[in-house]
């Protein structure tokens, strides 16, 4: 294609004669010794034998003309090029046009030639692949793409996925919003004219540089996110779910740094760490093993099977005695028949209830400003103060106790257990206490 190129059939397309200074027609002589720049003549100049400077006229020489086949016998390289020129003026597939435009060939013949030598070409094919793929890796260096192998969703706008990937168009590989987007307002008023005065010919410049660098900002962060495929969030999370524990807390630690490291320095850094991991966790259960006296993996395969046998033994006998440490409080019970149905269900059990021994005790409730407060004496205000309860609600439930032991004259602490639906060791501390200030009596 580029030598085709040089015999373009348009004379301002190559420099004059260097003899008489006339537009060169084809046929036309090159010294083939004189150049860079090439050295041209006309057949005139050429027969009279023009010299100038180093060129002589005993000098090689080559005689330029596009009258030669390339393709097709039937085809110079002149109607290879004006073909080539036609189809790009008039577009692919308007061959009357192009052959009009041609005046030497006709539309079939111009159509045949050109789907033979130019479309189903194997060589042009090759040719034309890697100029695209050429073309594509230069826009990959300027683009911000999502991943070199991976195409980014295209979600809808404005939904959750899209305000994830912070309004990122893949169509467009950019975003609808930049970093610092107003950067270029500071631009907007500056106008640079003959009567600025030197300082102030000097403030504009470094307004303009600060601009460049903010741009320099924004190019820098794009990126990192193309480097380390930031743009979908939620598969970038997926990925990091893949390591343990521990490994995703030094991820976590270390992303802070990622921009530093590299995207590659940096996933070698984190699956040298993995890998740490799992041999450290490898080596202690082989050291697990050799203290246990096992040498041989099919031991090791009974050990692991009565091992996890021993812990699920362990857990429901822990389990029962949870059941008789808290039967006398309905609340402890029913968390322990919920953690209960979560392990028969399959799920992770929730935490354990605490003993009461251990039970770490409530501070005081503070009356203060709390309505009913003033209607208490000094013992009834220690009472709500340790049972945690508001002044209203005991006085409620101690009318209400009062009035049924008078009609029963008397009052048993199932019946008061019936009367308040609260917890029932708050129940019996109430009871007891009206017992003792006399308020009620047993039945």
């Amino acid at each position: 294609m580029e030598r085709l190129a040089s015999f373009s059939n348009d004379p301002f397309d190559k420099p004059p004669c260097r003899g008489c200074s006339s537009y060169l027609t084809e046929p036309y002589v090159k010294c083939a010794e004189c150049g860079p720049p090439p050295f041209l003549l006309c057949l005139q100049c050429f027969t009279r034998g023009f010299e100038y400077k180093k060129h002589q006229s005993d000098h090689t020489y080559e005689i330029m003309t596009s009258d030669f086949p390339v393709l097709d016998p039937n085809w110079t390289a002149q109607e290879e090029m004006a073909l080539l020129e036609a189809v790009m003026d008039c577009g692919f597939g308007n061959w009357q046009d192009v052959a009009n435009q041609m005046c030497t060939k006709s539309k079939e013949e111009c159509e045949k030639h050109y789907m033979k030598h130019f479309i189903n070409n194997p060589l042009f094919a090759s040719t034309l692949l890697n100029l695209k793929q050429a073309e594509e890796a230069q826009h990959n260096e300027t683009a911000i793409p999502f991943h070199p192998a991976d195409d980014p969703p295209r979600p809808t706008f404005d939904s959750l996925l899209s305000r994830d990937m912070a309004g990122y168009m893949p169509a467009r590989a950019d975003f609808v919003e930049e970093f610092d987007n107003y950067a270029e307002w500071d631009l907007r008023d500056i106008d640079f004219v003959e009567d600025d005065s030197d300082i102030l010919h000097a403030l504009k410049i470094a307004v303009v540089d600060i601009y460049h660098s903010r741009l320099k900002e924004r190019q820098r962060r794009k990126k990192i996110i193309r480097d380390h495929g930031l743009i979908n969030l939620r598969k970038f999370q997926i990925l990091e779910r893949r390591y343990p524990k521990e490994v995703q807390d030094l991820y976590e630690t270390m992303r802070r740094f990622a921009r530093i490291l590299g995207p590659v320095e940096h996933d070698k850094f984190i699956e040298s760490h993995a890998l740490e991991f799992e041999l450290r966790r490898e080596i202690k259960r082989l050291q697990e093993y050799r203290a246990a006296g096992i040498t041989n993996f099919c031991s090791a395969r009974t050990y692991d099977h009565l091992k996890k046998t021993r812990a699920e033994e362990r857990l429901k006998r822990t389990m029962l005695s949870e059941v008789l440490q808290y039967i006398q409080d309905s609340s402890a019970c029913q968390q322990w028949l919920s953690r209960q149905a979560d392990i028969d269900s399959g799920l992770s059990p929730t935490v354990p209830v605490p003993s009461n021994s251990g039970r770490r005790s409530a501070p005081p409730l503070n009356l203060t400003g709390l309505p009913g407060t003033e209607k208490l004496n000094e013992k009834e205000k220690e009472l709500c103060q340790m049972v945690r309860l508001v002044p209203g609600a005991y006085l409620e439930y101690k009318a209400a106790l009062v009035n049924e032991c008078n009609k029963q004259g008397g009052l048993r602490l199932a019946q008061a257990r019936a009367l308040i639906k609260i917890d029932v060791n708050k129940t019996r501390k109430i009871y007891d206490f009206l017992i003792r200030e006399g308020y009620i009596t047993k039945a």
